[in-house]
């Protein structure tokens, strides 16, 4: 994965970022709302119109979300207002929804040095318009397998969120949120982006090295019954980490054969496969429970601590004690005055909920 760039520098910056949300049919409305309600905090903490944004489809008619509501958007996509950002919404039947006037759309967007972003299955759409070959991706765990087979040349993986030059993506469910916030903090700074996951009662800003729970069968299809068992049994003993040998005999195969069948499905050998599941599990303890670094380590099936601290860092990049310091993100936010003048056009949908949060306590809260 290469590095972002966001252009112009967050201090530079004095017109509000558009950003274009086009939804597809039957796109998952918490999905989209995880993506556009940081945006909505932003304007609200810095007492500011950092963010502006539209929903889009195809002719501008109504569309519906998975969940059965009907959304009327703002705009059809090609009449869109100027926007930086698209954003394209994916959801149920992703395969069936996406068109060709969405793909010449996008890559005419492409074209133009609009950056690029997809949640959910929204994914599959710019990898159907070749926009996400050479990059880093990420979409919710169930197209995983089918994106891997259509587009060979897009670098999948099963991280919550990828931010890979002006290409970002993300997993479904509360992921965009956790996508924002990051890009939030690159635009304007941490402690924005701290201060609205503290309005959310968000605990953790979740980042790119957190990974989906990706079910073993939506990875192999339903041709390995052996292999799923094997896993299933080593998420299930994690803290007294059975033999390999003894692995082998409980599902009838040979240890020769258990070799292979990680190897050829899942690309390194079984010993290496289960001590990425302690250590995974070791790091959702200490993000998430008080439990210190001995007991984790305990739990986790290490023997030692100087093992599963050597373990950790050269499989995580950090020591164990650096990732509990890492996580704790409470920061205190500035207070600053409210703004006297400010034209606010009681039209416009971020407007005028920038309009409304002008009688919240938090209304710009934080110093940029």
């Amino acid at each position: 994965m290469t590095s972002y760039t966001s252009g112009n520098p967050a201090q530079n910056r004095t017109a509000p970022q558009s950003i274009g949300f086009l939804l597809l049919d039957n796109f998952t409305l918490i999905s989209l709302a995880s993506a556009v309600e940081p945006l909505r905090m932003a304007n609200q903490l810095s007492g500011r119109e950092l963010y502006r944004w539209h929903t889009l489809t195809v002719d501008g008619g109504q569309v519906w979300a998975s969940d059965g509501l009907q959304i009327t958007p703002d705009a059809a996509m090609h009449s869109a207002p100027p926007i930086d950002t698209v954003i394209v919404c994916g959801g149920v039947g992703i395969q069936r929804t996406v068109t060709r006037e969405h793909v010449t759309w996008l890559q005419a967007q492409a074209r133009q040095s609009r950056r690029l972003g997809a949640v959910c299955t929204g994914s599959w759409a710019l990898a159907c318009a070749g926009l996400l070959d050479g990059f880093d991706c990420s979409v919710h765990w169930e197209c995983l397998a089918a994106m891997q087979e259509a587009y060979p040349r897009v670098n999948m993986s099963t991280r919550l969120f990828t931010l890979d030059r002006n290409r970002f993506t993300s997993s479904g469910g509360t992921a965009p949120l956790d996508m924002m916030l990051h890009l939030i903090s690159r635009d304007h700074g941490r402690e924005l982006s701290a201060a609205i996951s503290e309005m959310f009662v968000y605990e953790r800003i979740r980042n790119e090295q957190d990974h989906q729970r990706v079910p073993l069968k939506h990875m192999l299809g339903t041709n390995q019954p052996k292999l799923q068992e094997i896993v299933a049994l080593m998420e299930a003993n994690l803290e007294e980490p059975i033999d390999l040998d003894e692995l082998a005999v409980y599902v009838s195969v040979s240890r020769r054969q258990l070799e292979r069948l990680f190897q050829k499905y899942l690309h390194c050998s079984p010993s290496r496969y289960y001590l990425k599941l302690r250590l995974i599990r070791a790091r959702q303890l200490l993000k998430q429970t008080p439990m210190s670094i001995i007991e984790v380590a305990s739990v986790c099936g290490f023997v030692s601590t100087p093992h599963f601290s050597k373990c950790y860092r050269e499989y995580f990049g950090i020591p164990p004690r650096d990732e509990r310091v890492g996580s704790n993100t409470t920061q205190q936010v500035a207070m600053m005055p409210i703004p006297q003048a400010m034209a606010l056009s009681p039209h416009s949908g971020p407007m005028a909920a920038l309009s409304q949060a002008r009688n919240e306590s938090t209304f710009a809260s934080v110093r940029l």
